[in-house]
């Protein structure tokens, strides 16, 4: 394996969750996926998400809860899937690979008994996105250390990466990464620092339960406030925080991706009016570039930003972990409305 510390993107993780306000509601969630057979196994999903609305006098209470557990097979492809609240169609996945496309045929399936802004949906949408970096841990660990070098130029043998330079801001043709990869035949391994507690000792409504992190474990993790807005007005104020970690084999939890966002939304028009993202954590130096995106979002309809990321945000100005984070917006009107009530 491969290691480049000098060409590390920002190391700045973020230390502890802001107290959750009066006047808000907090939407957290997380998918852990364990290989607890071997690298090469089953991977085995375990998804969680709650939503607390916390008054104007500080009195919280939990106001929905989704629990989600899948096996994937090694190619991806879905095994088994159950889910509390119980949804009878998830059966209809079973076989679909979780990747490109998985996403379209998720809502076909799930559509008029799972919601969009629902916390099911949130983590059925989700499970693409976290299942693919969910493969760090194979690489970390060596798990391809057997596998014959990607192709770099005409007529080298082993897995075909050639095509996928401009993918985003790290996959830039001429970034770090790619440079690499043509210079000598290895893909690199990025390595972040440790990951704090994210968990407040004062709060236990803070974050939602989650099941340790096993050996060789991915985390995904999401926090989004979504605060009401002053007497009269009709924005909203949101605060999102997006976490990728690892656990290596002694169980050391190290953080993969981090980004913070900012913003208000305005329901009146059901768009976002203003929105800002910080790199707190990001594998390679070409990695931030695709922070300058943030901003372009700024207008959406709410009701149309995931599919819009999904088909606007691509290339090398762009971040496949900050775009999950920008879609998971769509979700702020679902928690103003549930705010309200």
């Amino acid at each position: 394996m491969d290691f480049l510390p000098e060409a590390a993107g920002p190391h700045d993780p973020v230390l502890t969750t802001q107290e959750r306000p009066a006047g808000s509601i907090r939407r957290t969630a997380n998918i852990d996926t364990a290989r607890p057979g071997s690298l090469h196994a089953d991977a085995v999903v375990d998804a969680r998400a709650r939503d607390v609305r916390t008054d104007a006098g500080g009195h919280s209470r939990v106001v929905a809860e989704a629990h989600l557990v899948a096996t994937l097979s090694p190619t991806r492809q879905l095994l088994s899937i159950r889910a509390t609240p119980a949804l009878d169609v998830l059966d209809q996945l079973l076989g679909a690979s979780v990747g490109s496309g998985f996403r379209s045929r998720m809502g076909e399936v799930v559509a008029g008994s799972c919601p969009e802004g629902s916390l099911l949906y949130l983590l059925l949408d989700d499970l693409p996105g976290a299942t693919l970096v969910s493969g760090y841990a194979v690489h970390r660990a060596g798990g391809f250390d057997d596998v014959p070098p990607p192709v770099v130029s005409a007529g080298t043998a082993g897995p075909d990466v050639s095509g996928r330079g401009d993918l985003c801001a790290g996959w830039a043709s001429d970034a770090t990464m790619m440079v690499h990869i043509r210079k000598t035949g290895s893909i690199p391994v990025p390595l972040g620092p440790p990951a704090p507690a994210l968990e407040l000792a004062d709060d236990p409504l803070s974050w939602h339960a989650m099941a340790p992190l096993g050996p060789h474990s991915v985390r995904r993790r999401r926090r989004l406030d979504v605060m009401a807005p002053a007497p009269g007005a009709t924005v909203h104020a949101f605060d999102l925080h997006f976490r990728d970690s690892h656990a290596d084999e002694a169980g050391d939890e190290t953080i993969m991706h981090e980004y913070t966002v900012r913003g208000t939304a305005d329901l009146a028009t059901g768009r976002i009016v203003t929105v800002s993202a910080q790199a707190q954590v990001l594998p390679w130096l070409e990695c931030p570039n695709a922070v300058a995106s943030a901003p372009r979002i700024a207008g959406m309809d709410l009701a149309a930003l995931r599919p819009r990321v999904r088909k606007e945000f691509v290339g090398r100005t762009t971040c496949t972990h900050l775009n999950d984070s920008l879609r998971s917006l769509g979700d702020v009107a679902a928690l103003a409305r549930e705010l309200e009530a």
